[in-house]
């Protein structure tokens, strides 16, 4: 009985020890040979301290004492057997957890990289559209200061919200709508009677979730192709309509197909493919086509979110 108490206690000891060992220190597969010799060595130190250790208690049984001599060899077998079943175990478990911490880091650096982009892809958009409004207020203030002061109080409305979107990724269609509204007030100043909207919204689709800011650049590049070729007035129409998961949204506008070649996307609409990539990881959610002298851009937002 004091045996097996003592051999079977130094033994889940050199166990302990082998784990905590490879915890702290783990070989390479090609040392896997050096690990093994390893627990021969503590093995062997085993049995040493078992032979003492026995050998000291029952110093006066002789019997008992050849007999622990005569069962060395297997007891260093099962105890090399034993301690080769933990280490290899404690080796598989410390690499699982290491697998499972490396695979969270790729996953955090990846979602930081994929943050990262898709602010900077956000702030690109603000330049191009306040350098025009800026001119704009530059070329009001002389001959129309008042509707210059109007501008001017557009435009920062428009930038606090925009600043205060920039915490948010996601919000509703009625929201991203309100932001738009004060956008298309600073073009509609800009372009005076030339530019006109219709937005058309199904009631349900106005809860839907959608990327913040999605809309502006789409809206932006409608404008750009339907009023710098012509002096005429424009209708840009905004339509928005729930179907099968999805929150589908469809930007009408006029275009000369003589002097303007809108299937060239420029940066507004690459940037909200790009966008739409990093936040779906799929490519087909934003389609363009014209039908005469009418250019459509149509977004597919999934709403399984």
């Amino acid at each position: 009985m004091q045996d097996a108490v003592i051999s079977n206690g130094l033994l889940a000891g050199l166990c302990v020890v082998i784990s905590n060992i490879l915890r702290f220190y783990r070989p390479q597969k090609h040392l896997y040979l050096y690990l093994l010799g390893i627990c021969a060595a503590l093995t062997g130190l085993w049995c040493a301290v078992i032979k003492y250790g026995l050998g000291q208690l029952f110093y006066e049984q002789k019997d008992y004492t050849d007999f622990i001599d005569r069962s060395m060899p297997i007891r260093f077998d099962i105890a090399f057997l034993v301690a080769g079943c933990a280490a290899m175990m404690s080796l598989l478990w410390y690499n699982l957890q290491e697998q499972k911490e490396n695979e969270q880091r790729k996953t955090d650096a990846e979602k930081l990289s994929k943050d990262a982009e898709l602010y900077k892809l956000q702030q690109q958009l603000q330049p191009h559209f306040l350098f025009n409004s800026l001119n704009s207020i530059s070329a009001l203030a002389g001959t129309q200061p008042q509707l210059a002061r109007k501008m001017i109080q557009q435009l920062s409305d428009f930038l606090r919200g925009t600043l205060k979107k920039e915490d948010h990724q996601w919000v509703t269609l009625k929201e991203e709508l309100q932001h738009l509204e004060l956008y298309l007030e600073i073009e509609k100043v800009r372009f005076s009677h030339r530019l006109h909207t219709e937005i058309v919204i199904d009631e349900a689709s106005e809860k839907c979730r959608m990327p913040a800011m999605l809309l502006q650049p789409i809206v932006e590049n409608a404008i750009k192709f339907g009023l710098y070729d012509t002096t005429e007035k424009i209708i840009i129409r905004i339509t928005s309509a729930c179907a099968d998961s999805y929150l589908v949204i469809t930007v009408e506008n006029p275009f000369d197909p003589q002097t303007s070649s809108p299937t060239g996307t420029g940066f507004g609409l690459s940037s909200i493919q790009r966008r739409l990539y990093l936040l779906f990881a799929r490519n087909d959610l934003l389609n363009t086509f014209s039908v005469g002298n009418i250019y459509n851009t149509i977004v597919k937002l999934p709403q399984t979110l």
